[in-house]
């Protein structure tokens, strides 16, 4: 029994762990308190080793940071995987806004709630945040003063020896095995909070959960199917729907079952070529987009964080928007290389309202009970994008 499920992939275990998870808690309401232990490790499990998975793969991927040479067209491709994000994270927000979703928390955080009382107050706990001691930020679960410190050191390191940066990899490569390892429980500690969440809230539950997928997905065509053509357009100054489909046709269905945008480079060096596009720009600017280019994640972590936001009922201001999308946007470039990537990142974002980590992994973890659909579908915008700008770019040049 337990041969056959190690082999099926990790979203058909996490599907089967939803499923039973309702049953269980259809069948036996009462067993809730029994099982709901499951999902307080899980939560508890992705507290311990998220900030210093931010720390370290946000440093290891700023420390080692190259870019080829002869790309000449490296530039604006870089600009347009940036607009497109900061766009992404915009839509996620009008979104998002305009259909506000509501969570579910199993368990109530043991700090108090402080939502910030202003925009002044948003800016100052900003600022404070950035410039917190690493060691307490680590402590604390302060994840802004945690990317702080790692793109700084990170951006020193870039001038230390190889040795150094190799070091830093190895470490980077040690927590991304931690934490894989924390991911391939995801189905145990999904399985205690559905039970727990469906015993106590019931058919809410499933109305709350496709609400949020609703506002994912359809963000996430709304990004593909209007943002990117609209900046291919003006790049191109033409119809850009033939460039997009076909992209999104042979890239974004790979990607959508793969789930991997690293797997999908191949794919898209393959499309590229077919394209046209200049062998010595697509092999640098498709596997550096991989890496940074991630519309799909800006918009889980905007559309996660409002969520919380929404649920419990803190006021948000324009001034806070536009920190949260410059914020999405660069927590989501940290997101590669990691299961689940994106999800583990919204604390990061949640830590602009004040929202305690304790109800942000309960977000992580609601995010992972969705990411059936939610990380296919930003894997597909993701990945897609790499090839569609890239192509966009190079193409105009011609």
């Amino acid at each position: 029994m337990f041969a056959v499920l190690a082999r099926l992939s990790l979203v058909t275990r996490i599907l089967i762990a939803i499923i039973l998870g309702f049953l269980v808690a259809y069948l036996f309401p009462n067993s809730a308190q029994y099982f709901n232990i499951l999902g307080e490790l899980f939560i508890k499990a992705l507290k311990s080793i998220a900030p210093i998975l931010v720390f370290v793969l946000v440093l290891a991927s700023i420390a080692n940071f190259k870019v080829g040479g002869g790309a000449s067209n490296l530039r604006p491709i870089l600009i347009l995987y940036a607009i497109g994000m900061l766009l992404a994270a915009i839509s996620a927000i009008i979104i998002s806004t305009l259909f506000p979703s509501t969570l579910i928390f199993t368990h109530a955080s043991e700090a108090a709630l402080q939502p910030p009382g202003s925009v002044a107050e948003v800016l100052k706990n900003l600022l404070l945040s950035f410039i917190t001691n690493p060691i307490t930020a680590l402590y604390e679960a302060n994840f802004i003063g945690i990317l702080a410190w790692a793109v700084g050191l990170g951006a020193a390191l870039r001038h230390g020896s190889e040795t150094t940066k190799q070091m830093i990899t190895d470490v980077a490569d040690a927590v991304n095995s931690i934490i894989r390892i924390v991911i391939s429980f995801a189905p145990v500690g999904i399985f205690g909070l559905v039970v727990a969440t469906f015993a106590q809230a019931g058919l809410e539950t499933l109305k709350n959960y496709a609400h949020l997928i609703a506002v994912l997905v359809g963000t996430m065509l709304f990004v593909a199917l209007v943002i990117n053509p609209l900046i291919v357009g003006i790049v191109m100054r033409k119809n850009p729907y033939p460039l997009v489909l076909k992209c999104l046709r042979e890239s974004g269905i790979t990607a959508f079952f793969t789930r991997s945008s690293a797997a999908n480079i191949p794919v898209n060096l393959d499309l590229a070529k077919r394209l046209g596009v200049n062998d010595t720009t697509a092999n640098v600017a498709i596997p550096l987009g991989a890496t940074i280019n991630m519309a799909g994640a800006a918009v889980t972590i905007t559309v996660l964080s409002l969520a919380a936001v929404h649920t419990l009922n803190i006021h948000v201001d324009i001034v806070t928007m536009v920190i949260l999308c410059i914020v999405s946007v660069l927590s989501a470039c940290g997101a590669s290389g990691v299961a689940s990537g994106s999800l583990l990142l919204i604390p990061i974002a949640c830590g602009l309202f004040g929202i305690p980590s304790e109800i942000a992994m309960q977000v992580v973890a609601i995010g992972m009970v969705i990411s059936v659909l939610q990380d296919s579908t930003e894997t597909a915008l993701n990945s897609s994008t790499d090839v569609i700008f890239t192509a966009a770019i190079d193409l105009s040049k011609r």
